[in-house]
Parts: C-alpha cells; structure tokens; sequence
C-alpha cells in the first residue's frame, strides 16, 4: 500500500499536542515547531536529506508515550505524581513505540534520550558523548520551546533564548549544540516556527513521494495508533482496535480484496483519532454528560477530519473513518451528510462503531448481547439512521463472535 508517512507522522502530532496541552501548560503546536527547529540544527550540521526527514519524524514523537505511561501508572499515585520517574518511563515506552516502526538505525535512542542533560542529570544520567546527536537536537528544541514559546518569536525574546543557551552550555545543552544554535540559527529561521508557517515548513520540508509498506508494515503502524488513541481513555481502552478488526472482518464477509480489507482496517485504527483532542474529564465522565459537554465530544469527529485531511495516500480511508458518526437522515455529525452523500464504506463505519459501542461495557452500562444490539440497531434503521442491509449482514457476520 502506497503512503507518505511524513504526512501521517506529522497530522498524528497534532493530537499528541492535544495530550501534552492538557498534562502540562505548553502552546498547541509543539510538536511541529520541535520538528522544524530540529531541521534548522540538522541542516546546519549538514545532516543528508533522509537523516532530517527521519529526525523531523522524532521530534514529531518525541512525546507519542505520555498517555500510554500515565495509563499503565494510574493505578500507582505516588508514580504517576514522580516526574522523574514519568520522564523515564515514558522515554523507555515511546522508545519501544518506535522500534517497531519503518525507521532505519540512526533514529536509534533518539527518543529514548532526549530528556538527557548536558551535565548527566538527566533520566539515564546520560552526557553528550553517550547520547544520540538526534536526542541532543530534540532536547534543545523542547526546552527552548517549552521555556520560551518559539510561535511569537522578537528580538528581545531571540537574545533572551542566546543568552539562555550560553548560561546551559554543558549543563542543559552539550557544548556542540549550543555552538550550533549560537553561530548558526538567526531569528529569521526562529521566526518561521509560528503556527501557519511551521505547517508550511512541515509539509514542504517532508518526502514528496509515496511508497510502499508491506502488510506488516501497516500493522505497526496501525498499533502504534491503536496504543495512543485508546490509551486515552480507561472506558474504551480496546474500542478502536475492536473497530479495526470488525471492519476488516466484516470487509472480508463480503468478499473484499486484501488490500481492500486492510484499508477498513486502517479506517477502524484512526477513526476515534480526533479523541485525543477531547477534554479527558469528559471523556471518562461517569455520570450521563450535560448537552454542552456531549457538544465538545462530537467535536472529535471533525477533529479526525483536520488532523488526517491532508495524508496523501490516505484519501479515502479518511472518509471512511471520519463519518462514523454520520446518518442517513442527515442528522448525524460532524457534516451532517444525508443517504447520498454516504458512501457503502462509511455506512459500514457507522454500523460498525454503533455495534461496538453498544456491546462494549462502560461504567454506566453492561454490555448488550448481539442479539440486543440489533434489536437496537434495527430500530435505527427503521428511523433511516443506519443502513438496513448492512445491520442485517452485521447480524449474520458477527454473530458466531
């Protein structure tokens, strides 16, 4: 299958700033100006053209383990409250997420270390003769944005960030790196990381052409996407993964191409992706959610719709996914699409999710039977919300699950 993966690392980014905004007071966007700042030291230690696209790719991620971390932690309060320890732990784990991806060997530790500081205080006690050059690059851009906000950037605040960088050589920042920023990034290149032009930078600066992964390939990437997304919440922590695989199964009950098949696939994998822009208080709210806050939960949807419209390679698949909540009457969300508008795959989708969502337990309901859960979903589409045929197909699918 043919997919530009810049563009799906760097759409992906936007949500894993939604998590990162809600665990620390840091300015949507920082991920992306991580990125572009990365490819600013890059370019002037004469990196080639593949090793910044990869490091871009890093400074992306750097971060892609918070919510994972914080769920496996939850349980301990005292770990969960240890910053030293979240800093560990999820270096280890978001170092684990991208083994697995189609990355070649110089990305190696550069997530893993890039909390490391200059002076060996870091989580691993790590200097800079024994830490990655891409780790020492995404350290530098994360503290400097995390301290200083690189979207507004002026002369006062540029020769406040030089002077910073001076005070830290060798504590925060190795000698190399600083002599780098020092002699070599100007304020024009600083101020290229406000908002509108960091996606330009971003888009521009990534690999223009698709290739080509494997089955397995997409596999990881699916499930890279699969731990984020439903890490997010306690109450749906298999759900998107659940979609994934009854949209391919049920893409294989009507006998679908392989290729075909893993789309929907992918489609299950991505569909809740607007979710990690939800507020996490109301996602996992107990209790029945107030008319504004069901407002903000549909919002995910056209989230979705944002953070995956501009994927090349993904075109279709994105329409699938991001009209889940879509009805035949035109009464669903986020576009309110009418019967004609539907395409069979996005009507699939939205059968889909509504079984799943039905027969999964929440801390508000049990779980209804397959047989409940039609019962329900026949109703819907006697009301011209759900297709009729594909309920009945539904039915006859996963009843043997």
């Amino acid at each position: 299958m043919k997919l530009n993966f810049s563009d799906i690392v760097y759409s992906f980014s936007y949500g894993l700033d939604s998590i990162e905004a809600q665990i620390e007071a840091i300015n949507h966007g920082h991920a992306k100006r991580v990125a572009v700042l990365c490819y600013f030291l890059g370019k002037h230690a004469h990196m080639s053209d593949e090793k910044l696209t990869e490091l871009m790719a890093m400074a992306c991620l750097h971060d892609n383990a918070l919510t994972q971390y914080l769920r496996e932690e939850e349980s301990d309060k005292a770990a969960g409250d240890n910053i030293a320890k979240m800093m560990k732990g999820h270096c280890i784990i978001g170092e684990e997420n991208i083994s697995r991806l189609p990355f070649s060997k110089a990305v190696k530790e550069a997530i893993l270390y890039h909390h490391e500081e200059a002076n060996g205080n870091g989580p691993f006690g790590k200097t800079p003769k024994d830490t990655p050059i891409m780790a020492q690059f995404i350290h530098m851009a994360d503290v400097l944005d995390i301290k200083f906000n690189l979207e507004t950037i002026d002369d006062e605040k540029y020769n406040a960030i030089c002077e910073y960088v001076r005070q830290n050589t060798g504590i925060r920042f190795s000698e190399y790196c600083s002599h780098l920023f020092l002699e070599k990034i100007k304020p024009e290149e600083l101020k290229s990381l406000q908002k509108a032009s960091v996606n330009e930078y971003l888009r521009n600066l990534s690999e223009k052409k698709q290739r080509d992964f494997s089955e397995a390939e997409i596999r990881e990437i699916c499930n890279f996407w699969i731990k984020i997304i439903d890490y997010k919440s306690s109450f749906t922590k298999s759900h998107s993964r659940e979609i994934a695989k009854k949209a391919e199964r049920l893409g294989r009950y009507y006998g679908f191409d392989g290729e075909k098949c893993l789309a929907l696939y992918i489609a299950g994998t991505v569909h809740d992706l607007g979710k990690l822009t939800t507020d996490s208080n109301i996602l996992e709210k107990p209790d029945k959610l107030s008319a504004e806050e069901f407002k903000h939960i549909q919002n995910h949807a056209y989230q979705s719709w944002i953070m995956l419209k501009d994927v090349r390679g993904l075109e279709n698949i994105t329409l699938w996914a991001v009209n889940h909540h879509e009805k035949l009457n035109g009464e669903g969300y986020p576009f309110g699409k009418k019967a004609e508008q539907l395409s069979f795959e996005e009507r699939m989708m939205a059968c889909i999710d509504i079984y799943q969502a039905l027969t999964e337990e929440r801390p508000y309901k049990k779980g209804f039977s397959h047989d409940k859960t039609i019962e329900i979903m026949r109703d819907m589409a006697a009301k011209n919300m759900l297709d009729e045929t594909i309920v009945e197909d539904i039915y006859l699918c996963f009843r043997a699950a």
